[in-house]
């Protein structure tokens, strides 16, 4: 698998930059080594985003994940998020809600008065994040990944994780 490697342009700001050359430095490899390192973790992740066989709920815990960049630096909005969800899902019981999607865009002290209204099971002790994955785990019957492998062909790097939803 001896793919040609493509030069790409990307704008960052300088403290962006700064810190992947600080890691960098640290880490004794060349900054392109950290853009690859971090493109491949994204890639792998969330290999699911262009899995056209994963629609609907399926793709929900990894928009859990990354709830937080959806908001901030995608700035994706709900139609087009829900969009993304349930745009070439064939099975009803995958469909995901909008009012379940607009929680994955809500802020965070918003999301934890509409949980208190929405979800039957007083989980006050968990944090607002662990609150929300715990109720779309219960309502969309959420399977547990127990480990997955990253970076499997990125400089023999391996490493094994556990994804579980607890």
């Amino acid at each position: 698998m001896n793919e040609l490697k493509q030069m790409i342009s990307l704008r960052l700001l300088d403290s962006d930059r700064l810190a992947v050359q600080a890691i960098a430095a640290r880490l004794f490899v060349r900054e392109s080594d950290i853009y690859r390192f971090a493109i491949n973790y994204m890639l792998n992740r969330f290999s699911c985003l262009f899995d056209d066989t994963c629609t609907g709920s399926d793709l929900l815990p990894a928009l859990l994940e990354i709830r937080a960049e959806i908001n901030n630096t995608l700035g994706l909005k709900r139609h087009q998020l829900e969009k993304i969800i349930n745009s070439n899902n064939l099975n009803p019981e995958k469909y995901v809600a909008m009012s379940d999607i607009e929680l994955l865009l809500m802020p965070h002290h918003l999301l934890k008065q509409r949980l208190m209204k929405l979800d039957p099971i007083a989980r006050q002790n968990q944090s607002v994040e662990d609150w929300l994955k715990s109720y779309l785990t219960d309502k969309y019957n959420l399977f547990t990944v127990k480990s997955t492998q990253l970076f499997d062909d990125y400089a023999g790097l391996s490493k094994s994780i556990s994804l579980t939803d607890g």
